[in-house]
């Protein structure tokens, strides 16, 4: 679980201070389990008070941490019951006592696994994503796909604290529209609000079937965009790259296009995959573009494949470069099966399948989409050793 620490409540003199009663709001609405710490060396204030009131008012789980109760003059737990919490752990954190309790009660408290496995989409919407950077164009092209202002749109990174929502239809499919805070690298992320929009962008990775990950055309392929794409892949989405306000650059030379290609290539070798695309939120370069693309990676990410179709590829890739294996023993892949899709998952059964070295992997993966078109999304392997082998 993700664990947010917000800012001290403290009394609103100025604009800055007023955004930490945003946070406490923000923490209600993003968390599934709320802690509410107090001092356990001092009364319980009207401070206190107050955020006990606003985190029942959630109606989610609240935890109250009674902190500092190794100190001389720690109060008893019965002086905080007057909060209304009822379930309370006593910590100390500088000698850490009663963290494994208090971890203990996080996880009791946490929604069941269950309740983050994907739902079924049985509406048939198509959720596209747009992820970023803080000011790579998100709001902008969020625009320019909505036909109207929906997003506030400045040259000020951070502007987008939400995920912005809207509803459209492409070629008689519903589709939603999801436009994320952009994402700073930890080193620069503002106590509070930032953070709580980075779990949120992190969710709508999660809750979306196709990404399209946005960078400036005059600042790309950036660690963090690394990152982003990794995040992305790991979580079996779809992705687009996509560099925006191409309109700043030499447009009609063709060779900055073909520069910036075999830069972004070489930097995402790890999804060579993902569809690169070129867009402009002033002049509308291929944005539409967008829509097209992530609707025929979708239909890819439904792509089931027969048993009998997937053998004969194994069988060929097997015959033509066979696993090395160490000394006398080598791995054995005997059959493949797709167990699932959005994505695509394969799993293969064999033999002495340790020894089978990551490159072969990707060996399988490269003839896999050789043989059917998965461009636009990962896809999953497993493998899994036979109960039956002899040692």
């Amino acid at each position: 679980f993700w664990l947010v620490d917000t800012a001290g409540l403290k009394t609103a003199e100025d604009e800055f201070e007023a955004s930490i009663q945003e946070q406490i709001a923000e923490a209600t609405d993003v968390a599934d389990v709320i802690l509410v710490v107090v001092d356990g060396t001092q009364y319980p204030s009207d401070r206190d008070r107050d955020v006990a009131k606003k985190a029942l008012r959630s109606k989610k789980p609240v935890i109250l941490v009674i902190n500092k109760c190794d100190l001389k003059g720690a109060l008893s737990s019965d002086e905080y019951r007057r909060l209304g919490i009822s379930t309370i752990i006593r910590t100390s954190a500088e000698h850490a006592r009663g963290i494994d309790d208090l971890s203990a009660a996080i996880i009791a408290a946490l929604p069941s696994s269950n309740s983050y496995l994907p739902l079924a989409k049985e509406d048939n919407v198509l959720r596209i994503a747009l992820i970023g950077r803080p000011n790579v164009g998100k709001s902008n092209l969020f625009n320019t796909l909505a036909g109207k202002q929906q997003a506030i749109v400045a040259n000020i990174a951070g502007t987008t604290r939400d995920v912005n929502r809207i509803s459209l239809t492409y070629k008689g499919r519903a589709v939603e529209l999801l436009d994320t805070a952009g994402v700073r690298r930890s080193g620069k992320q503002e106590v509070g609000i930032e953070k709580f929009s980075v779990l949120r962008t992190i969710h709508a990775i999660e809750e979306s079937d196709v990404c399209c990950l946005l960078m400036d055309a005059t600042e790309y392929n950036t660690q963090l965009d690394q990152k982003l794409a990794g995040i992305i892949k790991e979580a079996g989405k779809g992705l687009i790259i996509v560099v925006t306000k191409w309109d700043l650059t030499a447009e009609e030379d063709s060779s900055i296009g073909d520069e910036v290609a075999s830069a972004v290539a070489r930097t995402f070798d790890f999804v060579p995959w993902a569809p690169l695309l070129f867009t402009s939120s002033v002049t509308g370069r291929n944005a539409t573009k967008i829509f097209e693309l992530a609707t025929e990676i979708d239909i890819r990410r439904h792509t089931e494949i027969k048993t009998s179709e997937l053998n004969k590829i194994l069988e060929h890739c097997v015959t033509r470069h066979p696993p090395a294996g160490l000394k006398n023993t080598y791995p054995k892949l005997r059959y493949m099966v797709q167990t699932d899709t959005m994505p695509p998952w394969f799993v293969i059964f064999g033999s002495n399948l340790k020894l089978l070295h990551w490159s072969y992997k990707r060996y399988l993966e490269r003839q896999l989409r050789e043989a059917h078109d998965f461009t636009g999304t990962p896809i999953m392997f497993s493998f899994r050793q036979e109960s039956k082998d002899k040692k």
